[in-house]
């Protein structure tokens, strides 16, 4: 993108009279959201993709704890995957122009909280930190 269409593009997000603004890439380092685009990019999803820390926490998440109390033979990696894999099948079925798209997933929820249940997400397409197109998936109650 040339820089005077990025410096375009940040202005509609950034007004000069903003008095504070908190940036993606801080969200990322305080883990309030988790930057999964390398796996996202493996399933086929070309813009950079978060979750936010309740999805990832909700339906990513297995530590070696809940593996050895489940039934279910679950991972971190293999969630993910399914997370981003129904994102994806979910952006394609999308309509033209559509910013926002919500889907379900059939998730185990970690051990001790219950039984496997459907979950909505919702996955927003917005302008990153430069304008720039990413990917944040949340629930629905979650701005």
């Amino acid at each position: 993108m040339k820089e005077k269409q990025k410096l375009e593009m940040r202005n509609i997000f950034m007004p000069e009279d903003l008095i504070s603004s908190y940036s993606r890439e801080q969200a990322i380092d305080d883990g309030v959201l988790v930057d999964v685009s390398q796996v996202a990019r493996e399933a086929g999803i070309k813009f950079p993709v978060a979750l936010s820390h309740r999805v990832f926490d909700d339906c990513v998440s297995w530590p070696e704890e809940d593996a050895e109390k489940s039934q279910w033979p679950q991972d971190e990696a293999g969630r993910l995957w399914d997370v981003l894999w129904l994102l994806r099948q979910a952006m394609l079925s999308a309509k033209t122009g559509d910013s926002t798209v919500t889907y379900k997933i059939n998730r185990v929820p970690r051990a001790g909280r219950g039984k496997q249940r459907m979950v909505s997400l919702r996955a927003a397409v917005n302008g990153g930190d430069d304008g720039e197109p990413v990917v944040t998936v949340m629930f629905p109650d979650e701005d």
